[in-house]
């Protein structure tokens, strides 16, 4: 009974889909888009499509963790943002509907995708779907194990780079595999740095918690570094699109001063609340990036 008068209101169910991540599901879109614009030729209404999918598949994730981390109580004592179970403003199943939802706009919109390009893109939106549950669900959540930065570069890299670029190019040449690969490059090292960033700030209540996330494999200083490597990492990345694309493509480059800010207060040892303001700068950051990419990629196709 206590359950159903529970209520969230929209602006809450808004801050639960974390609209500030979802930088992470634009970025390598408009990357893998560029890529396939330059090398052969953009399909349109492909990319946004494929669009579609990664910001549904990043809602449906976030739902899920709130409801995986909330029935765990891993949320009780969170800094960051607004979680919808942890904090008792709605129920976990109605959190659990919301994602599952949020998986089935993905999975139509996919399966879309996959009739028009190759039915095996059906078994790789599986893959999708699987990885962004068993992330923080299931009885043993590879997020726990310190894992979750490895299926971040993975799936908000490699897939969904070279796979927007594939459904709109249907090519597996060189010349459009490379380019798309370091494209994913830079994708797949912003997202990782996000995830970083987000579990350097969690390391205490995580430790606490159990969630033995890489940041608390790695330790404060550790993780500290590796945020850092993962910057150069993107930019190398762009370094190497440019060589095998364009030169304007340094425009990508743009990454490293709108870095500067959240690196330096990861740096000098920033931790707990005053980390937030850098998550968001790093959001910005990778968007940035793969606008410069996108718009650089374009316009020379």
């Amino acid at each position: 009974m206590l359950e159903s008068l529970i209520m969230a209101s929209p602006s809450q169910w808004l801050a639960g889909a974390r609209p500030r991540t979802l930088p992470a599901a634009l970025a390598p879109v408009l990357v893998g888009t560029g890529v396939a614009a330059h090398t052969v030729d953009a399909v349109w209404w492909k990319a946004a499509v494929a669009l579609v999918v990664a910001l549904a598949l990043q809602i449906a994730v976030n739902y899920a963790n709130d409801y995986s981390d909330g029935i765990r109580g891993t949320d009780e004592d969170r800094v960051g943002p607004l979680r919808l179970v942890g904090s008792g403003l709605v129920p976990p199943e109605q959190v659990k509907r919301a994602a599952f939802l949020s998986f089935g706009v993905a999975a139509v919109a996919g399966l879309a995708l996959a009739v028009t390009t190759n039915p095996w893109l059906i078994a790789v939106g599986v893959l999708c779907i699987l990885a962004a549950w068993f992330y923080t669900g299931g009885s043993k959540p590879y997020g726990y194990l310190g894992l979750g930065e490895v299926m971040v570069f993975v799936f908000f890299g490699l897939v969904a780079v070279m796979g927007t670029t594939y459904v709109q190019t249907e090519s597996t040449s060189r010349d459009v595999v490379l380019p798309s690969l370091y494209g994913a490059i830079v994708a797949g090292a912003m997202a990782c740095a996000i995830l970083v960033l987000n579990n350097l700030r969690d390391i205490p209540t995580d430790r606490e918690s159990g969630k033995i996330t890489l940041a608390v494999r790695l330790g404060d200083g550790g993780t500290r570094r590796l945020f850092a490597v993962l910057i150069a990492a993107a930019a190398a990345g762009v370094v190497a699109l440019a060589a095998s694309t364009t030169w304007w493509a340094l425009v990508g480059l743009v990454v490293v001063p709108m870095s500067g800010r959240p690196l330096r207060r990861v740096l000098s040892g920033a931790d707990g609340r005053a980390l937030i303001p850098a998550l968001a700068q790093i959001g910005m950051a990778q968007l940035g990036c793969a606008v410069a990419l996108f718009v650089a990629l374009v316009a020379t196709a």
